[in-house]
């Protein structure tokens, strides 16, 4: 499976910029709703990810200094990053590290070779996939053994049958 039928495209995600203010960044998170969001550098480079205790953390080192507004005002989400937080990987990522990085995020940033953002992978949507696909296996899997032991028709089959002038019905 391919990490592009998984992805939510950059244009559909909620960014977040680094140069943007601490008081930006939580307004549009607080009325989006999220707890983390990826951040974006002006180039289009993805620069981080960013969630509440990012700020929560920042607010309380810094809080000493001064007035509480003038902090949130004044201070970038570059400032706020943790390098290691949620890092993205590439459109050519084994699905096998795709699934160990949901395990411990509910999002996966996407970039593309040259580091730009493309968008990001989302837990649900990979558990969708993956149990559609497990679902479709086991679906082909079934009707593989019907064919091998000579079984024309699966048991719901046999339960119908066709009456005389009638539709389908069950028995």
């Amino acid at each position: 499976m391919n990490v592009l039928m998984l992805l939510t495209p950059k244009s559909e995600v909620c960014c977040l910029t680094d140069g943007c203010t601490l008081r930006q960044g939580l307004e549009k998170m607080r009325a989006r709703g999220y707890t983390a969001v990826p951040v974006i550098a002006k180039d289009g480079r993805y620069a981080g990810s960013v969630n509440e205790g990012d700020f929560l953390r920042y607010i309380a080192a810094h809080a000493a200094e001064g007035d509480l507004v003038k902090l949130l005002e004044s201070a970038r989400l570059g400032e706020v990053l943790r390098p290691d937080y949620n890092p993205a990987v590439t459109v050519g990522v084994e699905m096998d590290a795709l699934v160990r990085r949901a395990e411990n995020q509910n999002f996966i940033p996407v970039t593309d070779d040259r580091g730009t953002f493309i968008g990001i992978v989302t837990r649900k949507r990979l558990i969708e996939c993956l149990a559609n696909q497990s679902k479709q296996s086991k679906q082909a899997e079934r009707e593989e053994r019907g064919v091998q032991s000579g079984a024309k028709e699966g048991p719901a089959a046999r339960l119908t049958r066709r009456l005389p002038g009638a539709e389908r019905r069950t028995v």
